[in-house]
């Protein structure tokens, strides 16, 4: 049985959704807010993010008139004062169970695990503040930089990276620094590349986002700008079309944005990317494997096709960083390891993400694979594919013994296609080769593949 749930917001009229049957429905609340919407204007309120961004959801009274469980909830006090909450009302309506089994909830809403901290985390993790030359940017890789332009979300993620700075003074960044962070850019024309990231850059006003933009962009040696923010997802009728027009003015600019579940592939989060990718911007997404999340490798599985369908590439899986607040999100690397060995032949190339860790110290994002090289010799490389197909990989000017002129004595092993005694190594019995069996036995088929009468 569905719950019952209560919202800030009013609801919107049935024939106008195109929302699933199983998602809540936002209410009129119980006692209005001052700016909360008539039921005459209440979707055209709904739909203005200026309206969203000051209806959030900041303290815990306000959550409990959302979630009446949490009322009682005085444990998440301390939470909030430690790590600020904010919580739209759109995004709000997404929780379909009131309690941490909803990965919506669990992204959003405070627990009090964020104040359990094991010593090997911190609160800078990646030490961002040692690669920051300038009040603002972050120089770490030598051809890019990241612009923190703003301090402001409009949803503070609970496994938020920057929780030591996000939510806690929302600003954005002065003139006066903006003009340092040119002048570093001109001193170092290496830097081709520029991330706009925050907090969340597109909760600025548009003439305040453009600013950052367009000083960026007066750097000759800058090519690429890219934003990262999780706006579509959180705050998709952020998205308007006047903010889509001044972001052409930019390219080429590339947007991340940050889906990790599928339950934020709504209609409204698809329409918003739709918008994007129609003015010629690329959209890629980075993910953050969450223990209770999305942990599951049928979940992103469903998320990365999700994704491709409205044109936004999965960029990076993120490893959860060892940042203060977040040890309940964290999952091992090895879990990381096994979801995507399972992704690999089940989705396309362009689906799936890479795995990173965004390593301690600095260190910068490590790629972290299932291994597929097997072993390797002078002549021959061996290689695996995910169903356990074993393949020997001749190396330049290796000539290669045809498997029928091998004298073998049993079945091959890894060194016999290493020494390139054998070429192929096959498991027994998997589903494509069967399939493979039944399009030999077809009648017709020559020796091209094709069939003929």
């Amino acid at each position: 049985m569905q719950p019952q749930v209560t919202s800030l917001a009013a609801s919107r009229e049935e024939e106008q959704s195109s929302e699933p049957p199983s998602r809540p429905r936002a209410e009129e609340p119980p006692s209005p807010a001052p700016d909360c919407p008539a039921a005459s204007s209440r979707d055209t309120l709904w739909n203005d993010w200026r309206w969203q961004i000051r209806n959030r959801i900041r303290t815990l009274e306000q959550l409990s008139a959302y979630l009446p469980g949490l009322s009682e909830r005085a444990d998440l006090k301390a939470v909030i004062s430690k790590y600020p909450m904010a919580i739209t009302p759109y995004y709000a309506s997404l929780i379909r169970v009131p309690d941490l089994s909803d990965p919506i909830f669990r992204m959003s809403v405070p627990n009090p695990q964020e104040l359990s901290d094991p010593p090997c985390l911190s609160e800078d993790p990646l030490e961002e503040h040692v690669d920051m030359p300038v009040p603002g940017l972050i120089h770490r890789y030598k051809d890019r930089a990241l612009l923190i332009a703003t301090t402001t979300c409009s949803m503070y993620c609970r496994h938020c990276t920057r929780k030591r700075i996000a939510g806690t003074r929302e600003t954005a960044i002065s003139l006066r620094r903006l003009r340092q962070v040119v002048e570093y850019l001109q001193a170092h024309p290496e830097i081709c590349d520029v991330i706009i990231s925050g907090g969340d850059p597109l909760t600025m006003a548009d003439a305040a986002l453009e600013s950052v933009l367009s000083a960026v962009r007066s750097v000759p040696t800058v090519q690429v700008i890219r934003i990262g923010t999780r706006v579509p997802v959180v705050l998709p009728m952020r998205i308007t079309d006047a903010l889509v027009q001044m972001l052409r003015k930019y390219h080429p600019l590339w947007i991340n944005t940050h889906f990790n579940h599928p339950n934020e592939l709504t209609s409204e989060s698809s329409a918003a990317c739709g918008k994007l990718a129609d003015a010629g911007i690329p959209l890629g997404n980075q993910s953050v494997l969450l223990r209770g999340v999305n942990d599951r490798p049928q979940v992103l599985e469903e998320l990365y096709r999700g994704l491709v369908r409205i044109r936004v590439r999965p960029y990076y899986l993120y490893q959860c960083d060892l940042v203060r607040g977040v040890e309940h999100f964290r999952t091992s690397v090895r879990a990381g390891i096994e979801i995507m060995e399972y992704l690999r032949g089940r989705l396309s190339g362009i689906a799936i993400p890479t795995f990173v860790v965004d390593a301690p110290h600095g260190g910068g994002k490590i790629p972290v694979l299932p291994n597929y090289v097997v072993s390797m010799s002078p002549t021959h490389t061996v290689l695996r594919n995910y169903e356990g197909l074993l393949i020997h990989y001749p190396e330049p000017g290796v000539e290669t013994i045809p498997d029928e002129q091998t004298e073998l004595h049993g079945t091959p092993g890894v060194w016999e296609l290493a020494a390139g005694k054998a070429s192929v190594i096959q498991p027994a019995r998997t589903l494509r080769g069967q399939r493979r069996e039944k399009i030999r036995n077809r009648a017709g088929l020559d020796a091209t593949g094709f069939l003929f009468d």
